[in-house]
């Protein structure tokens, strides 16, 4: 298993892999199908992240295969560059395996080298699995996003989480 930044030629891979993420996740913004997703969108996304001084896109690969995802956009102002939002995404097989701690410790790597210092993100808070991660890896819970998402016919609310680096 390898965690790097991510390359164009990875378009085709990631956008399988999002489509598949949002198959098996009750917990992401986009339901299954509910965008339509294409390579060359995934490919404008790429450039334009790779482009930009305070984001990027971590895959995590094992034996060619793409199995997980970590987006962190940075803020556009001048006030927030130091800030990154985190979004992250795990195939069903391959969670619990520790592929999200190994995307955030890569992640962190790369902050610090991109004077990034600070990590945010939200998180449905019935997301156990989810909420036990981002605890590990050191983010706090700032505060509740109340009524945030309408999922399973229920309005849910997030946390809103953040790790000062």
């Amino acid at each position: 298993m390898i965690v790097r930044e991510i390359k164009t030629s990875d378009a085709e891979k990631l956008t399988n892999l999002t489509k598949e993420v949002e198959k098996s996740s009750d917990f992401m913004l986009w339901e299954a199908g509910e965008r339509t997703m294409q390579t060359d969108d995934q490919l404008k996304m790429i450039k334009s992240i790779k482009s930009a001084e305070n984001s990027t896109i971590l895959v995590a690969e094992k034996d060619n295969e793409l199995v997980g995802y970590l987006l962190a956009i940075g803020g556009n102002a001048r006030r927030n560059r130091h800030s990154i939002y985190v979004v992250i995404g795990i195939l069903q097989g391959f969670r619990g395996r520790g592929i999200g701690t190994k995307l955030f410790n890569e992640l962190e790597h790369w902050a610090n080298n991109n004077n990034i210092t600070r990590l945010e993100l939200t998180v449905v808070t019935k997301n156990e699995a989810a909420l036990s991660l981002y605890r590990i890896v050191g983010f706090e819970i700032e505060g509740t996003k109340r009524n945030s998402l309408f999922i399973d016919g229920e309005f849910v609310d997030e946390y809103y989480m953040s790790k000062i680096l």
